[in-house]
């Protein structure tokens, strides 16, 4: 791939600073549930899962670790592995880049939302919902994978 340092620096900083959001996506409060004034629930993806997993809920939580860490992760690495595989490893490329174009079609965003709105749906009560950071780091996550993705792919195109 034909790119000058400066431009494989941006994109290894831009990956990395994709995965630092996605872990705080992870781990930070992304809502807070208020029910009757009297009680709240702060709601992370890791409590959720830990949630899901003390509850049993084996299926919902396989599905939302899978889509919403498990394959970003990977699909960052692949981009990772692309920029950085040397010129004699050209064939990899195209492996690289087939993996990390199907873990794209699996798009964390879009099972995630689903998982909130089954989140919402099982409350038992009407609640408030505040939201915080937490979402806001994880959406620039999906985003910035997004983006990263389909400008690499651009790159290797026009190399």
């Amino acid at each position: 791939m034909q790119l000058n340092a400066i431009h494989k620096l941006l994109l290894n900083i831009l990956i990395i600073s994709s995965l630092i959001l996605l872990g705080m996506g992870v781990f930070m409060p992304m809502m807070t549930l208020h029910k009757f004034y009297f009680f709240e629930n702060q709601v992370s993806l890791y409590s959720a899962l830990n949630d899901l997993l003390f509850q049993k809920e084996w299926i919902l939580f396989v599905v939302i670790l899978v889509f919403s860490i498990i394959f970003p992760v990977l699909k960052s690495l692949f981009m990772f592995l692309v920029l950085n595989a040397g010129k004699h490893k050209r064939s990899t490329h195209k492996r690289y880049i087939y993996w990390m174009t199907n873990l794209g079609k699996w798009s964390m965003l879009d099972v995630f939302v689903v998982a909130l709105l089954l989140v919402t749906v099982k409350l038992d009560v009407i609640a408030n919902v505040q939201i915080h950071f937490g979402i806001y780091a994880f959406g620039a996550s999906v985003l910035l994978t997004m983006l990263l993705s389909h400008w690499i792919n651009h790159l290797l195109q026009h190399e």
